[in-house]
Parts: C-alpha cells; sequence; structure tokens
C-alpha cells in the first residue's frame, strides 16, 4: 500500500538483532504492527516498550525500500537494487526506539510489499530471493533455519507450556502471490482501475508447499492461534489488497481451520494504514476475529471516514497505532482482549473473548469450568425437562425481538443448544436495556423449569432476579 508523505529522518548506525524464542512460561502479553518507515520518526515504539510485551510481531511494510527520500514518490520495481533493501535495513536497526524494543522482548516477523521491496508486489518481484535473504540476516535467522531454504519467510512458534500455549504462525502473503488483476474501469473519481477478484484456479497467495505447512501447523496442538496476514482476510469491500481478491484462496484457509478443526484462531493483519476489528461468525465454525494494526507511522493523521467494512466491529480510521493481544489465563475459561492502542499507548478500541468461544460447536476448547454446586451444564440441563434448575454458560449466539435468547451454542438450531429466553416481562431492573451485546462471549446463569421448545431446551426468564451475569 502506498505510504503517507511525511518528514525526512536521520540516518543512523545499525546493531545485530536476536530471533525469537520461545519462553517456557506462558504468553500474556503480545505487541503487533506494521508499516513503520524508518526515514520517519518513529515515537510510537517507545510507547510499545511502555506497553511491557512478551513478544513483539511485525506484520509486514516493516522498512519501506520503494520510496525516494527526496521526493518521497514511489520508486519503479525494476529500479529497486538489493543494497537499497539492505539500507533501509540498516536504518531501521540503528533507531533508538527499535534498539528500546529490541532490548525489551523478542520479535517474530513476516513481511509485505514494501520491505520486498516494490508497492504492491508479489511472486512476479525480480529481487524477492535476496530480499528474502536480507530479510532473514535482519531478523537474525540462523544458518539452519528452514527459512534460509524454503521459498518464503513465513514460520511458526509455540510458546508456554500445555494447557496454555500460544502458537504464533506467521504467513507470507508475498514470495507467491499470483499477480494482481483489476477491474475494467475506475471508479466514480479514481483514474486507475481498482483490484479485482481473481477467480482463476492456479491463482494463489501463499503456494502448495506454504499451504501444506499451514495445514502441518493448524494440527499442532495449542490454546491460542495467532496467525499473522500481511494483508486482512475478513475485510472485503475496500479496494485495496486483501485475501478476497483471491475468493478461492480465502475460502481454501477457512475450510483448512475447519477441517483441521483448529480452535483459537485470532487473525493479526496489516497494510491498510488503519486501525479496526473485524468479525466473522459464519465461515470458520465460530467466530474468528482479524485485528488489523496500521500503521506504525503511516496511520492517517487526520479524520477519515471509516472503509465500507461489513465485518467491523470496533475501528480507529485515523492515527498511528499498535494492536495488543492480552490473554488471562487464570480462569478455566481464559480470555482474550484484543486491543488497538494509539501513539500515546492509550487504548482506542477492545474487544474481549473468552475462549470457550473460539471453538466449532462440539469441539473442547479445555478443561470443563467447574461450576458451584447445584449448577449445571447446559447438556445436564437440557435431561431435567420439567424440573426447576440453574444453568450456567459463555453465551455464544443472541436472537430474537419480543424475546432475546441467550444460546449455548453458535447455530441456535444445533441439537445441543439450550436457551435462556430473556422475555418482555423480565427485561426491568438490570435488564431493562439489555440487548444481545450485553451477554454475548459473556458467561450468564439463570434459574428456572426447563421446557422442551422445537426440540430444543430451554428456560424462560420471566423475573429479572432469575438471570446472573456472572462475569
Amino acid at each position: 500500500m502506498r505510504r503517507l508523505l511525511l518528514p525526512f529522518a536521520v540516518l543512523v548506525a545499525a546493531v545485530s538483532l536476536a530471533p525469537a524464542q520461545p519462553p517456557a512460561a506462558p504468553l500474556t502479553r503480545i505487541a503487533f504492527g506494521s508499516c513503520g518507515d524508518q526515514d520517519q520518526p518513529l515515537p510510537i515504539l517507545d510507547s510499545i516498550v511502555a506497553a511491557k510485551p512478551e513478544l513483539f510481531l511485525f506484520l509486514g511494510d516493516n522498512i519501506y525500500a520503494d520510496i525516494d527520500e527526496k521526493t518521497n514518490k514511489l520508486i519503479p520495481a525494476a529500479k529497486i537494487t538489493a543494497e537499497r533493501i539492505a539500507a533501509k535495513y540498516d536504518i531501521l536497526r540503528g533507531l533508538p526506539g527499535f534498539q528500546k524494543l529490541k532490548a525489551t522482548c523478542p520479535f517474530m516477523a513476516t513481511w509485505d510489499d514494501h520491505d520486498l521491496g516494490a508497492n504492491d508486489a508479489g511472486g512476479d518481484f525480480a529481487l524477492k530471493d535476496a530480499s528474502q535473504k536480507l530479510f532473514l540476516d535482519f531478523f537474525g535467522a540462523a544458518a539452519n533455519d528452514p527459512r534460509r531454504t524454503q521459498k518464503g519467510v513465513y514460520t511458526a512458534a509455540v510458546f508456554g507450556p500445555p494447557g496454555k500455549r500460544v502458537q504464533v504462525i506467521m504467513l507470507d502473503t508475498r514470495y507467491h502471490r499470483t499477480k494482481l488483476t483489476r477491474a475494467k474501469s475506475p471508479l466514480p473519481g479514481e483514474k486507475v482501475p481498482p483490484y479485482a477478484p481473481n477467480a482463476d484456479p492456479g491463482a494463489t497467495v501463499l503456494g502448495e508447499a506454504q499451504w501444506a505447512w499451514l495445514e502441518a501447523q493448524l494440527k499442532q496442538p495449542a490454546e491460542v492461534r495467532l496467525i499473522g496476514s500481511s494483508i486482512q482476510l475478513v475485510a472485503d469491500e475496500h479496494r485495496f489488497e486483501k485475501w478476497s481478491n483471491f475468493p478461492k484462496e480465502r475460502e481454501r484457509f477457512y475450510e483448512l481451520v475447519r477441517k483441521t478443526n483448529a480452535t483459537g484462531v485470532v487473525v493479526l493483519s496489516g497494510d491498510r494504514h488503519l486501525g479496526e476489528i473485524s468479525l466473522d461468525s459464519s465461515t470458520a465454525g465460530y467466530p474468528l476475529y482479524d485485528v488489523t494494526s496500521s500503521g506504525l507511522n503511516q496511520g492517517a493523521k487526520a479524520w477519515r471516514e471509516p472503509e465500507p467494512n461489513k465485518h467491523r466491529v470496533a475501528a480507529m480510521p485515523y492515527g498511528d497505532n499498535f494492536g495488543m493481544v492480552l490473554i488471562d489465563w487464570s480462569t478455566d475459561n481464559p480470555r482474550l482482549t484484543l486491543q488497538l492502542r494509539d501513539e500515546d499507548g492509550d487504548v482506542m478500541s477492545a474487544v474481549k473473548v473468552r475462549l470457550s468461544t473460539l471453538k466449532p460447536t462440539g469441539v473442547a476448547a479445555g478443561p470443563r469450568p467447574k461450576l458451584p454446586d447445584g449448577v449445571l451444564t447446559p447438556a445436564e440441563a437440557a435431561a431435567k425437562v420439567g424440573q426447576k434448575v440453574t444453568v450456567q454458560f459463555p453465551v455464544a449466539s443472541t436472537g430474537g425481538q419480543t424475546n432475546l435468547y441467550l444460546n449455548s451454542a453458535r447455530d441456535f438450531r444445533a441439537k445441543d443448544n439450550f436457551a435462556v429466553a430473556l422475555t418482555a416481562a423480565a427485561k426491568a431492573g438490570p435488564w431493562a436495556d439489555a440487548t444481545g451485546a450485553t451477554f454475548l462471549n459473556k458467561t450468564i446463569r439463570a434459574s428456572g423449569t426447563v421446557q422442551v421448545v422445537s426440540g430444543s431446551a430451554r428456560i424462560e426468564v420471566t423475573a429479572p432476579a432469575q438471570l446472573v451475569l456472572v462475569e
């Protein structure tokens, strides 16, 4: 993506960088970001350091190798040299803020177009092999690192002990990517036609070797899986680079998550010079969040209307930003907090989600939470038709108009779904203004008589005191 035009900064000396080493202790604070021009001030790096991350993920455009320092204009791909790319890495390596971040935590990284070497470049970029070597040298890849011989910079690691494992998968959406196609005509007010979906069966984003590798990674045991993608996976309405430019490849990703029963997946993306959190609840078998953080110094500096995105659940449409994933392992149902923070480190947007939500119906995401005496699970309550019970579960979906239905399953039609129906009579007191958002992804405890309606078990709440929000 084309960068913003900012003042030129000073070149400084280079230092070495060590690769990430998976710690034995569970990760609780992961920071990430993209789109940082090494020739411009990067004060946000100090805010990232202050956030005390245990790991930082570079999601691409880690340098801008294709911008003329004097004119701030794009340099054609044919004029990019390996020496130029190396010089830009040297500048980043020597920045004081980068040095502080390097001393704070280990890194993992992938690349995007500008650090590959050319705007919107992909598999047809002539210097991609030379650029890969420079990338690996900069990020301290050992001589026997698989990336030294494979085609592409994709990599993965698992952090933490069993039961609290975080798998980080960094995809390479550049090395193998088929050349982008454009629509036949520009949009109103534009000079260049937008990118258009490529339906060619042979078109690819990852390439076959990386697809096979990704399948193997998704079969590895882990409780949380953070998948770094330099371009957005879920957002599909804007006219720039995105997975939906290759619709068959995007569907292949979703299908692979379903096929492998990979739980706990959260996508982290960059590229767009904005921050937003997108949610697709229908394709992966459970809610799939895509947290976009861009850029470290390339975010829009003034208000702009958010781009069209029907999947957006939180937004930061302007301002430099970085992302944080906070994981609270202290309960039987761990909680993830997905954040977008501004240049000062303040939280601008956030979503909280329980780990039990990030799984298909019927797939266990961890040990069963210990319930108080006399409190039943949905399955136990469903077996007590006609009896008064107290049931507790995380709300996986909501619906209804007159009655608000709080469901234990993502699909309310699932055979094992247990519903708590908050009736109009109970919408008083603490529930006077309750909506689905009040309960979604939170744990409720409800008391009442179990009924079976249309083949599904439920409790009807007719008084506010029958329903409690546990967390």
